[in-house]
């Protein structure tokens, strides 16, 4: 049997986008790419709710989230940081790097931010150009609400620069109606694909930044990319053509179906997961319903129940791949994601195979 992963990515990849990969190359110079990439792009514009044009990198997502930082602050530069899981503290860790000034507003995990803190911090330091957060954060499940950061920074000299990496195509995005000046996204998530590809989006306030960085950069210089594309509706750089070409698969099929219509499914594959998790004797992670997210299910292991254990159990058994916590909560935390094409059938077999391993993996 195949093996399932109940991960927030990387995820199963639908049969109809596997047969695509499988197919021969075509050449990154040649005109059919360019009319692919084409678009791609005006598909792209659509999923992140932008008049603008999207950048498709060859990388990680991690990649895209240091590309952010290199194209739109130069060393010195004031930054906020809105830290609510793993991923923000990655942000922090990129900024610091590249020798900025970072301000951190840390939250305790399964929590959401406090806007009025975060006003706080812009008034206190009106020189902050930059403010970054992780709307779906997948250490935690927690989804951070971007409207109010937008409305918050929208006329102020800052940006909004957010990692929707494992937000985007499951959750409700509307970049430019919501304010956001940089959005990063990528393609082993909500977009049914390999690793490999990241996406990033800039409003005209973000463009007007990169002209003003002078963080160096070479591979990750969106100019290359915006120049690349205008003049010849390529990349740069050798993209992963063969991902690139199933991107243009999942978008067509993503986009008949509707983002909504995917929303709404994975909301209430999310909850019937949650109860039947519940049930089980796990505890839901996040208490507010509110900023729960839709791409897995975070929950506290039983009392007595070793959870590296009962995930190696299920792997190994029935090649059921379930995420494990981060940080301090690993061993006492599974992260079950619901990504690709996971349905309730998966679920009900998943809550039978724990069912049968609780009583094996007691610590």
């Amino acid at each position: 049997m195949s093996k399932v992963l109940f991960t927030p990515g990387p995820t199963n990849v639908p049969d109809f986008i596997r047969e695509v990969l499988g197919r021969d190359l075509i050449h990154h110079r040649m005109a059919d790419y360019h009319e692919l990439l084409k678009e791609i792009n005006e598909d792209l514009k659509v999923v992140f709710g932008t008049a603008n044009d999207v950048l498709v990198l060859t990388s990680s997502g991690t990649g895209s989230m240091e590309s952010t930082v290199v194209n739109l602050f130069s060393q010195g530069d004031s930054v906020l940081v809105i830290n609510t899981g793993w991923f923000g503290k990655r942000f922090i860790e990129i900024c610091q790097v590249y020798g900025l000034t970072v301000h951190e507003l840390c939250y305790e995990w399964g929590n959401s931010y406090n806007i009025d803190e975060v006003e706080n911090i812009l008034d206190k330091f009106p020189e902050i150009k930059g403010v970054f957060v992780t709307y779906h954060e997948t250490s935690t499940g927690v989804l951070n609400n971007l409207k109010p950061l937008g409305n918050l920074t929208r006329n102020r000299g800052c940006l909004l620069i957010t990692d929707c990496i494992s937000g985007m195509i499951v959750h409700e995005f509307h970049m430019d109606e919501w304010g956001v000046d940089c959005a990063v996204a990528s393609s082993q998530k909500g977009f049914l694909l390999p690793p490999g590809l990241s996406f990033v989006a800039l409003s005209d306030k973000a463009k007007d930044a990169m002209e003003q960085s002078s963080l160096p950069k070479y591979y990750w210089d969106y100019k290359k990319y915006f120049n690349s594309f205008n003049e010849k509706c390529e990349q740069p750089f050798t993209p992963a053509i063969s991902i690139v070409v199933a991107l243009k698969e999942s978008l067509s099929y993503l986009l008949d179906k509707g983002v909504t219509t995917v929303v709404d499914e994975k909301r209430m594959l999310r909850r019937y997961a949650e109860e039947k998790l519940q049930e089980l004797g796990f505890k839901l992670f996040i208490e507010d319903e509110s900023i729960r997210g839709n791409a897995l299910i975070p929950v506290i292991v039983p009392d007595g129940v070793d959870g590296k254990r009962l995930t190696s159990s299920i792997d190994e058994r029935h090649n059921f791949t379930v995420a494990g916590g981060m940080g301090s909560y690993a061993g006492k935390m599974l992260r079950v994601g619901i990504l690709s094409d996971i349905t309730t059938k998966e679920i009900d077999l998943l809550v039978s195979y724990l069912k049968e391993s609780l009583k094996d993996y007691k610590k």
